[in-house]
C-alpha cells in the first residue's frame, strides 16, 4: 500500500473557493481512483490561501486483473465478421474462443484477460484529470500551461511512495519541494511523505488545516479581546472568510479615531467588516468600543506597531468618507429622494423602483387589515419611503447598509419611530437565522415587499430552477413564511397573490402566477418546517386537500394530524385507510367502473358493516362541524372513534362475496371509509 502526495502551489486563491475545491478534489480523486480499481483506504484534501493539498492513503501497487467475457458472431458467420471480432477482441486466431449454445443459436465467446496496469502508470492521467474537472467559480489562463485554474500555478509537489510521481503539468514544475509562508520561510524545502510535509510546513509558518487556523484565530481574538476587558463582536461568515485569507495567523488590535465614535454602530461595523475585515469589539454593556481586531499574515519585528499604525490609517480615511457621507445625507429628506427611485430599474420587464414603491404602497395597506395594530397611515408613509435610501450617497457606498441608514435618515427628518423600524426592518428576514420583525407596521411592508417581488417574478417566468435563484425568490418565500407564522397572521395567500398580479398588470406583470405560488410556497413551507422536525407527508397529506392557503391554520391541521398519528388508533386507522383504498383501487381497475355514492342501507346485512355505515354518518358530520370551528384535535378524536368499528369490518365481513349486490355496497361503504378520512386530510400522501 502506497501514500500519494499532492500539492498544487498557486498565487492567492479566493477565500470563498478553498473550502469547496478540496472537498471537490478529495471526491473527484476518489471516484476515479475507484473507477480505476484503484480504491484507498482514505483520502483527504486541503486548502490555505496558496496551497490546494490532496493525500491518499492506501493505495494499491497495481490494479487488479480484469476479465471480460465478450460475445462474437455466430459460429458460421461470414470470414470477415470473424476477422474484425478477432481483431476488436485482440485475439490471434478462433482456437482462443469458446463455442457457447445461448438458445439461439452457437456463438463464438472470448474471454479477454487484462492485467493491472502499477499505480503509477495510472495516476498521472488520472490525477490530470482530476485536476482539469475542478469546478472553479472563475478560472484563468496562464503562460506556464495551456489549461485554466483559479489562479497562475507556480509548481506541484507529487509523491507516491516517498517517490516523485511525473506529472504532466505543462510547463509547471513537478517534484518533490514546495514553499513555506510567502515572507516567513519562502526558500524551497524537499518532503518525503505528507506526515514530513505537514510537519516541515509548520515550521516553515503555513497551517495547513483550516479548522487549526480558524481555532488559533478565535482564541487570540478572544484572548486580544479579553486583553483590553472587551469582547469580540461575533461574525462567523467574517471568520470563514479571514481563515481564507491567511497561512500563519496573527491577531493585533488597533484603535478607532474617537471622533467616529458618534456615527451609527452599522456603519462603523460595515466600514470595517466589508472592505479591511476587521472584527469590532464590544464593551460590557454590548456597545460598540474604539478598538478593532484585525488578523495579519505574518509576524512583524517589532510587534505589530507598523501593521496597526497602517490599519488605523486606513481606517480612519474610510471613516472619514463615511462620516462625509453621513452629513451630507441628512441634509436631503428622505420624502425629496423618492423621485430618484424612478431613474433605478427594478427589472426590465417589472418596471423601476419607484413603480415597486406604488405596488408596495397598495398592496401593504390591504395587508395592514389583516394585522392586528397595523396603523395604515404609517404603513403607507413607511412603504413610501422604504426604497429612498438607496439614492443615498452611504448606501452608494455600502449597499449592505440600505434599509438601516433609511431608518437613521427618517428619524432625522422626524418621521415616527415605528416608520423608521419598518424602513430598517423591510427586508428582513433574510434567511433561517435573521431576526423576524414582530411590530405591525414593519410586518405589514416587509410581507408586502417580498410578495411583490415573488408574483412579479412569477408572473414573467422567472422563477427559481434546480439550484438557479438569480433573484433570491427562495428567500423571500422563506421570509414571507416567516413573517406570517410567527406573527400568527391569519392570511388567506391565494387572493393576496392574486391581488398582487392586479396592482402589477400595468408595470408588466404578465400572467397571474396565484397557483405556482401556492405550489412554490408549499414546497418551501416543507423545507421551513422539516428543519424544525415537522414531517413533509403530513404538510403534503393537508396541502393536497387543495384550497387551504392559511399557513397558521394549515400548521395547525397538520400538528392535529402529526398527534393523531402518533397515537395506536391513528396508526391503526392508516393502516386500515390503506387496505380500503387498496381494494376499491384494485376492484375499480379489474371492473372498469367506480362506486360513489352512499351505500344502500337495505343491503347492510352484517351487524359489522351497518354500525360501520352509521360511524361513518356521524363521522362525517361530526368532523365537518369540527373542520369548521377549526377544532382540529376534536376532527381527530372523531377519525380516532372509527378504529373499532373499522376494524371489525375488516375482521367479520368479506367484501368480495358472490354476491354482485353486496359486493358493490360493501365497496361503497370503503369508498366512505377513504371519502370520510380525506376530508380530514390526504391520507395516501402520508408515509410509513
Amino acid at each position: 500500500m502506497a501514500e500519494l502526495l499532492l500539492e498544487l502551489l498557486t498565487e492567492e486563491i479566493p477565500a470563498r473557493m478553498q473550502r469547496r475545491a478540496a472537498e471537490d478534489l478529495a471526491m473527484l480523486a476518489t471516484d476515479k481512483l475507484e473507477a480505476a480499481g484503484l480504491v484507498p483506504s482514505d483520502a483527504h484534501a486541503y486548502a490555505t490561501p496558496r496551497r490546494l493539498t490532496l493525500v491518499v492513503e492506501g493505495l494499491p501497487d497495481r490494479q487488479p486483473d480484469t476479465t471480460e467475457e465478450r460475445r462474437g458472431p455466430r459460429v458460421g458467420a461470414p470470414a470477415n465478421a470473424v476477422e474484425g471480432f478477432l481483431k476488436s477482441a485482440g485475439l490471434a486466431s478462433i482456437e482462443e474462443c469458446e463455442q457457447r449454445d445461448t438458445g439461439k443459436g452457437v456463438f463464438y465467446f472470448a474471454m479477454i484477460r487484462r492485467p493491472g496496469r502499477p499505480t503509477a502508470e495510472v495516476l498521472p492521467a488520472l490525477l490530470r484529470e482530476t485536476m482539469l474537472a475542478l469546478p472553479w467559480p472563475k478560472s484563468m489562463r496562464f503562460p506556464a500551461a495551456g489549461f485554466r485554474w483559479v489562479r497562475p500555478m507556480t509548481s506541484a509537489l507529487c509523491l507516491l511512495g516517498g517517490k516523485v510521481l511525473p506529472l504532466a503539468l505543462d510547463g509547471v514544475a513537478v517534484g518533490n519541494e514546495t514553499r513555506g509562508h510567502r515572507f516567513l520561510a519562502p526558500k524551497p524545502f524537499k518532503v518525503r511523505d505528507f506526515a514530513d510535509y505537514r510537519r516541515k510546513l509548520s515550521e516553515a509558518r503555513v497551517m495547513l488545516r483550516a479548522e487549526d487556523r480558524r481555532q488559533a484565530i478565535t482564541l487570540a481574538l478572544y484572548e486580544k479581546a479579553a486583553e483590553a476587558q472587551l469582547t469580540v463582536k461575533d461574525d462567523p461568515a467574517l471568520l470563514d472568510e479571514v481563515v481564507g485569507l491567511v497561512e500563519w495567523p496573527v491577531v493585533l488590535m488597533g484603535r478607532i479615531d474617537p471622533e467616529f465614535l458618534d456615527l451609527p454602530p452599522e456603519v462603523l461595523t460595515t466600514s470595517m467588516r466589508a472592505h479591511q475585515k476587521y472584527f469590532p469589539c464590544l464593551d460590557r454593556e454590548g456597545r460598540l468600543a474604539g478598538r478593532f481586531l484585525v488578523v495579519a499574515n505574518t509576524v512583524a519585528e517589532d510587534g505589530g506597531r507598523a501593521i496597526i499604525a497602517g490599519n488605523e490609517r486606513v481606517l480612519r480615511a474610510r471613516l472619514s468618507d463615511a462620516r462625509f457621507f453621513w452629513e451630507q445625507d441628512r441634509k436631503v429628506p428622505l420624502a425629496a429622494r423618492i423621485p430618484k427611485l424612478a431613474e433605478r430599474i427594478f427589472h426590465a420587464r417589472l418596471g423601476s423602483v419607484l413603480d415597486k414603491v406604488g405596488r408596495v404602497e397598495r398592496l401593504s395597506e390591504e395587508l395592514a387589515s389583516a394585522i392586528a395594530g397595523a396603523d395604515k397611515a404609517k404603513v403607507l408613509r413607511a412603504a413610501e419611503l422604504a426604497k429612498s435610501d438607496l439614492s443615498s450617497g452611504m448606501v452608494g457606498e455600502f449597499p449592505e447598509l440600505q434599509g438601516v441608514m433609511g431608518h437613521y435618515y427618517a428619524l432625522n427628518d422626524g418621521e415616527p419611530a415605528e416608520v423608521a423600524a419598518a424602513i430598517a426592518e423591510h427586508y428582513s428576514p433574510l434567511g433561517p437565522n435573521d431576526h423576524c420583525p414582530s411590530a405591525p407596521v414593519s410586518v405589514a411592508l416587509a410581507l408586502a415587499d417580498k410578495i411583490d417581488t415573488l408574483a412579479g417574478f412569477f408572473s414573467i417566468d422567472e422563477k427559481p430552477t434546480g439550484s438557479r435563484d438569480p433573484f433570491a425568490l427562495r428567500r423571500a418565500a422563506l421570509g414571507a413564511i416567516r413573517l406570517i407564522l410567527e406573527n400568527k397572521l391569519r392570511l388567506a395567500l391565494a387572493p393576496v397573490f392574486g391581488r398582487a398580479f392586479a396592482l402589477g398588470h400595468a408595470n408588466g406583470f404578465a400572467a397571474d402566477p396565484t397557483a405556482e405560488l401556492l405550489a412554490f410556497f408549499a414546497d418551501r413551507l416543507k423545507v421551513h418546517l422539516r428543519e424544525q422536525g415537522v414531517r413533509h407527508d403530513l404538510i403534503a397529506a393537508v396541502f393536497a386537500l387543495g384550497g387551504e392557503d392559511d399557513l397558521v391554520r394549515l400548521l395547525a391541521r397538520v400538528a392535529a394530524l402529526d398527534a393523531f398519528l402518533a397515537t395506536d388508533d391513528g396508526a391503526n386507522l392508516l393502516v386500515a385507510y390503506r387496505r380500503a383504498a387498496n381494494i376499491v383501487r384494485i376492484e375499480e381497475k379489474r371492473d372498469a367502473t367506480t362506486y360513489p355514492g352512499e351505500p344502500d342501507p337495505k343491503l347492510l346485512q352484517e351487524p359489522a358493516e351497518a354500525r360501520l355505515a352509521a360511524e361513518l354518518e356521524r363521522a362525517a358530520a361530526s368532523g365537518a362541524a369540527a373542520l369548521g370551528r377549526e377544532a382540529f384535535t376534536e376532527a381527530m378524536a372523531v377519525l380516532a372513534a372509527l378504529r373499532g368499528p373499522v376494524d371489525e369490518f375488516f375482521a367479520q365481513v368479506t367484501v368480495n362475496c358472490e354476491n354482485g349486490q353486496l359486493r358493490a355496497n360493501r365497496l361503497r361503504l370503503l369508498v366512505q371509509i377513504r371519502d370520510t378520512l380525506n376530508r380530514i386530510a390526504d391520507f395516501s400522501q402520508i408515509e410509513g
